[in-house]
């Protein structure tokens, strides 16, 4: 039997750091399946050996994985990269579901994963939460998953701690269904996850953080109140300019400008510092209200990079989701918000 042809058609860059970078698309040979590859062939030569064991990790995993419903499916691995199915749903900081059934499933999920052995590590992070659109859970981002050939006791450590995360979401978005023992359960953190807070974890940020620009948080520096005029007096005459906050990443926070204008990206930046501003854009069109008053609530999600909120939002409006997508296309933060 021939084997059949995968070939990928990407559409939207949702993340680059120096391990990956995460584009989501469809199949050639079927356009209505959405997709997303994990691309590899362009990182650096000095990360290419921690890209390659994270790569690994996630393909050993969603192998182990494959076939439990809420988890996604492995299509192709190759030079390029990981190629899996994209998983439907909102992530659970904007789900926020407080329904019994949601959380049941999610424990369902976790229970298929530890048959097989599977530890996921990452699931402290909501949006790697996700709930279906039939209301289900799923979950994402298998590249710190563990596979354990034998349940020892690193692995019943590994896996209660995925249960324990999964707890501390439903203590965040419905803490009245949590049960006397998982209130208990919660408050007992496992004792290779103290040492990893005392010890690793300050390295893990640095990691991240640093290197492969993840965030987790958002900075509250008043940039746009110190710096905004000289921006927009640099950009003069080019066009409206909109100018939003994001976070730089173990840096505090930078600016990101946006520009009603014609000018080329190159362009654009050569005119206004960069102290001043780190991202300058053009665009052809804001996005606008029906009184004309700039849709500051979209502009703030595309210069944070926050896509899972831009798909909702403009699920909701699609005269908004046409003036946004050229944007969304062409924005310049591509960093994990972590």
């Amino acid at each position: 039997m021939a084997q059949t042809t995968i070939t990928f058609v990407p559409e939207t860059v949702h993340k680059r750091d120096v391990f990956s970078e995460t584009i989501s698309g469809h199949l050639a040979e079927d356009p209505a399946r959405k997709v997303v590859l994990r691309k590899l062939d362009g990182v650096p030569w000095w990360a290419r050996p921690i890209a390659l064991y994270l790569a690994r990790r996630e393909v050993r995993g969603l192998r182990a994985v494959s076939g439990i419903e809420g988890v996604p499916e492995l299509l192709r691995v190759d030079r390029e990269g990981l190629l899996r199915s994209w998983s439907e749903g909102t992530p659970l900081q904007l789900a926020r579901p407080s329904e019994a059934e949601y959380y049941r499933d999610a424990k369902r999920l976790l229970c298929e994963m530890r048959r097989r052995g599977v530890t996921h590590n990452d699931i402290a992070k909501p949006q790697n939460w996700l709930r279906a659109p039939d209301g289900r859970a799923a979950v994402i981002d298998f590249q710190l998953a563990s596979v354990h050939r034998r349940k020892g006791k690193l692995y019943r450590v590994m896996a209660r701690e995925d249960l324990r995360h999964l707890l501390k979401q439903k203590r965040r978005y419905a803490p009245a269904l949590l049960t006397p023992m998982e209130r208990r359960m919660l408050e007992r953190k496992a004792l290779p996850t103290r040492v990893w807070m005392a010890t690793a974890k300050p390295l893990y940020n640095f990691v991240t953080r640093k290197l492969m620009n993840w965030s987790d948080g958002e900075g509250t520096e008043d940039r746009i109140e110190r710096d905004g005029p000289a921006v927009r007096k640099a950009l003069a005459g080019q066009g409206e300019v909109a100018l939003f906050t994001y976070t730089l990443p173990a840096r505090g926070v930078g600016v990101y400008a946006f520009v009603e204008s014609d000018l080329s990206a190159p362009a654009l930046r050569a005119l206004v510092p960069e102290s001043k501003a780190e991202l300058v854009q053009g665009v052809s069109a804001l996005p606008r209200r029906a009184d004309g008053s700039v849709r500051e609530d979209a502009l703030t999600l595309v210069a944070a990079n926050r896509l899972d909120e831009l798909e909702v939002m403009m699920a909701r409006d699609d005269a908004l989701a046409e003036v946004l997508r050229p944007i969304i296309r062409e924005r310049q933060n591509l960093t994990d918000r972590g």
